[in-house]
C-alpha cells in the first residue's frame, strides 16, 4: 500500500513537509510544493481521510444509518444522499442497522469514532438518547422527531389518496396492512386511510405487521386471506408487504384486480416489474435523500436555513393490480 513515507521519499522531502501540503497548514514553497504534488499522482497516492480528519480536527466525512438494506427502498434514499455530497465533496460512512437499536447505537458510536461531522439516520428510534447526546448536526431521513432537522414524505396524504382510489375503482370489503406501531411513516400511511373509509361510511378490517423488511411478509399475507377471505381491496403499508399479498391471492387462485384490488406504497423499482404491475403510492425518494444530504450541508456549514423540516408529495401510480377508476367512467 503506498504511503505518506513513499510520496515523501519521491518528493526528497521530509514527511512533515508532505503533511503540511496535504493539510494546507504551515508554510511550503512554491516549488517544494509542486514536487509533492507531482509525487502524489506518479503514484496515486490517496490521503486516510480519518487520518486527515483527526490532525486537521475536521473532516468531510458523513455518517449514513438505514434499518434494511434489503429493502430496495432505502438502497434509492442513500443513492440521493450520496450523489449530493459527492457534489460537494463529501464522503460517506454506511451502517445498516436492521432495526435494531443495540446495532444502531453501535454504528453511531464508529461514526464518532471515525470523526464524522454530521449523520442523516433512518432510524425507528428518533427520540432515542442515541440522537438527544449527539453533538454534531442530524437530519432524520423518512423519519420525524420532536421538530428536529426531518426530511419525509406526506405519509398521512398518501394512505387519504390510497382509500380513495381503491374505493373509486370498486372496493368495499377492504382490509389495510397496518405497518410497525413505532414507526410514525407507517403509522401516518395507516391513520390517512382510515379517515378516508371512516368518512365515507365504509366498513374495514385491519391486519397488523411489525416490521418494513421482507422477513414475516408471507404469514401476513396469508392471515389476511384466512381472516378475511372476501376481501376485495387491500392497502398494504409497503411495496414488499403489497407484494406478498399479490402473490398469496394468485396462490389461492383470485384474479387480480378482479376479485382482489391491491396497493402498495412507495414505488420501489420491483413494483413496476411484477405481472400484473403493482398499483402504489410514489414517493420520490431519490429526491428525499438529496433534499437531506443538502439540509445536513447547510447545518454543517452554519448556512442560513429557512426550513429544517422538510415534508415531500406524495402521488398514486396505477398499474394493473388496480381496476379503472369508475368515477372517471
Amino acid at each position: 500500500m503506498v504511503t505518506i513515507k513513499d510520496v515523501a521519499r519521491i518528493a526528497g522531502v521530509s514527511v512533515a513537509t508532505v503533511s503540511r501540503v496535504l493539510n494546507e497548514s504551515g508554510y511550503v514553497n512554491t516549488d517544494t510544493r509542486k514536487k509533492v504534488e507531482a509525487a502524489i499522482k506518479q503514484i496515486n497516492y490517496t490521503p486516510n481521510e480519518v487520518a486527515r480528519s483527526l490532525f486537521k480536527r475536521k473532516s468531510k466525512l458523513i455518517g449514513l444509518l438505514l434499518p434494511d438494506i434489503t429493502n430496495p427502498y432505502f438502497p434509492l434514499l442513500a443513492r440521493g444522499v450520496e450523489d449530493r455530497m459527492q457534489e460537494n465533496g463529501y464522503r460517506l460512512i454506511f451502517g445498516n442497522s436492521d432495526e435494531n437499536e443495540f446495532k444502531e447505537l453501535d454504528y453511531i458510536q464508529t461514526f464518532v469514532q471515525n470523526n464524522v461531522i454530521g449523520v442523516i439516520s433512518s432510524t425507528n428510534f428518533p427520540d432515542s438518547d442515541i440522537y438527544t447526546k449527539l453533538q454534531i448536526p442530524i437530519v432524520f431521513l423518512d423519519r420525524t422527531s420532536n421538530e428536529r432537522p426531518s426530511v419525509y414524505a406526506d405519509g398521512r396524504e398518501g394512505g387519504r389518496i390510497a382509500a380513495k382510489e381503491i374505493i373509486a375503482r370498486g372496493s368495499k370489503r377492504i382490509t389495510i396492512i397496518q405497518g410497525p406501531a413505532h414507526i410514525k411513516p407507517a403509522q401516518d400511511r395507516f391513520q390517512g386511510a382510515v379517515e378516508v373509509l371512516e368518512e365515507m361510511n365504509m366498513t374495514y378490517n385491519v391486519i397488523q405487521t411489525s416490521s418494513f423488511s421482507y422477513t414475516g411478509v408471507e404469514p401476513w399475507a396469508k392471515e389476511l386471506f384466512e381472516k378475511y377471505i372476501n376481501t376485495d381491496g387491500v392497502i398494504a403499508s409497503n411495496d414488499i408487504v403489497a407484494t406478498a399479498v399479490l402473490h398469496e391471492a394468485l396462490r389461492l387462485g383470485k384474479s387480480v384486480p378482479q376479485d382482489v384490488q391491491i396497493i402498495g406504497f412507495d414505488d420501489i423499482p420491483l413494483s413496476s416489474l411484477l405481472s400484473p404491475s403493482l398499483s402504489t403510492i410514489h414517493q420520490p425518494t431519490y429526491d428525499m435523500g438529496r433534499e437531506a444530504a443538502s439540509l445536513l450541508i447547510k447545518l454543517i456549514e452554519q448556512d442560513k436555513v429557512e426550513d429544517s423540516i422538510i415534508q415531500l408529495p406524495v402521488r398514486f401510480v396505477e398499474r394493473e393490480t388496480t381496476r379503472r377508476n369508475q368515477e372517471k367512467g
